[in-house]
């Protein structure tokens, strides 16, 4: 019994090296691959890094390139008028509110008139009175050289018919000598009786319109048609002279008027188009043209007033509404452009573009014209059709190009080689 444990011990101790044997290939073998692998790695890490980065590439194309100055103004009437008053009183009646729209000569208020038409009768009355009183005058004159005329002709008539004697026809002459001095001397004294009745009428008359146009001052009326923008009294408001009543938008051209900086005058040509947009509709625009420079600058704003018309003026268009107004300050017809994210220090004085060379990213220096929002205009430097690639791309890189295509935005797209 104890040989066969015996024999058994030696059997399974015999066995023992052929596992472990076993156990340290398979170890190797682990290694192997391990190391197979690192050495793969190794190996292709640096061909993956050399390989050609596939970057997409934008045609240089010719297109219209348009660059814009971005205004801040507001809506405001061509015609726009102060309504006051010249005389004290109490308002009896306001006849609009804002917004109506009024029509030229319509009354809109109504001043207190009970003495301005009580001066008005006294002074029609006077006109009266001096108006009977020239006529009397002058109805007085015309009887006196009638009958002076018909004494004189009486005395010819008899002299000649020899109806009196010589002593008779000379009584007769010196009588017509006395009716004509009398003639004369009652047309003086008429004369100066009707020079004193026509000056008197004179400035009855003058005091009858110096009335009317008194009680025309109690009444407020629209100088032309508009719109009536503020209201400020109310029946029963005291009012004196000079006071502030109503405030019109008067019918006419609509114009925007903004403010542009100092430094931009040399972008604002005369008749310059441009595109407006109000604040309250942002998604509506309509056209306007540049009318007007202010010839000074405001010297605390640094700031110069502009004024565009508007050909169609919107419905919506309230006047002191805020406007947005994108000025067209250069244009340049099928110029030679690039999308402006794709220039490198565009405000330095040495902008350039990354384009391929012999499989690899450069750099190539462009000189710059018209620079609009979204494109700008290449001068110098780069031809039509070539491939701007990225900025982010390093100098030197290799590079594998990919042209855009169906970028509509960024105009053409040359056909790959």
């Amino acid at each position: 019994m104890s040989e066969q444990q015996g024999s058994g011990g030696t059997t399974a101790r015999a066995a023992s090296p052929r596992r472990g044997g076993g156990a340290r290939r398979r170890r190797r073998l682990a290694w192997g691959i391990l190391g197979g692998i690192a050495l793969a790695a190794i190996v292709a890490v640096p061909l993956w890094l050399a390989r050609p980065a596939l970057v997409d590439a934008t045609p240089v194309a010719r297109r219209d390139v348009v660059r814009t100055l971005v205004l801040t103004g507001r809506v405001r009437p061509q015609g726009r008028t102060q309504l006051g008053t010249s005389v004290s009183g109490t308002v009896r009646e306001v006849l609009v509110r804002e917004g109506a729209r009024v029509t030229v000569g319509q009354l809109l208020a109504r001043i207190d008139d009970a003495q301005a038409a009580a001066g008005l009768a006294q002074a029609r009355a006077a006109l009266a009175t001096a108006m009977a009183r020239t006529r009397s005058t002058r109805e007085q004159a015309d009887l006196a050289a009638q009958g002076t005329r018909r004494d004189a002709e009486r005395a010819r008539a008899l002299y000649a018919q020899g109806a009196i004697s010589e002593k008779e026809k000379e009584d007769a002459e010196r009588a017509a000598a006395n009716a004509a001095a009398e003639l004369e001397a009652a047309s003086a004294r008429a004369g100066d009786a009707a020079s004193a009745a026509l000056s008197e009428e004179a400035r009855a008359r003058a005091a009858v319109a110096s009335a009317e146009a008194l009680l025309a001052l109690t009444r407020v009326r629209a100088p032309a048609a508009g719109i009536v923008l503020t209201r400020s009294v109310e029946p029963g408001d005291a009012v004196v002279p000079g006071q502030l009543l109503m405030e019109l938008a008067l019918d006419g051209a609509t114009e925007l008027v903004a403010y542009a900086r100092e430094e931009n005058l040399g972008d604002l040509e005369p008749d310059a188009r441009a595109i407006a947009s109000a604040d309250a509709f942002p998604d509506s625009t309509f056209p306007a043209r540049l009318r007007w420079v202010a010839p000074v600058v405001n010297p605390a704003q640094g700031t110069v007033e502009v004024r565009f018309a508007i050909p169609e003026p919107p419905p919506y268009l309230r006047a002191d509404m805020t406007i947005s107004v994108n000025v067209e300050a250069a244009r340049r017809e099928r110029a030679l452009v690039v999308p402006r994210d794709l220039v490198g220090e565009i405000s330095s004085t040495v902008p350039w573009v990354m384009i391929e060379r012999d499989g690899r990213a450069v750099r190539q220096a462009v000189r710059l014209g018209i620079r609009g929002d979204r494109h700008v205009e290449v001068i110098d430097g780069l031809t039509e059709w070539t491939r701007v690639l990225p900025v982010q791309l390093q100098p030197g890189h290799r590079v594998r190009v990919r042209a855009i295509a169906g970028d509509t935005s960024r105009g053409p797209v040359a056909p790959e080689p």
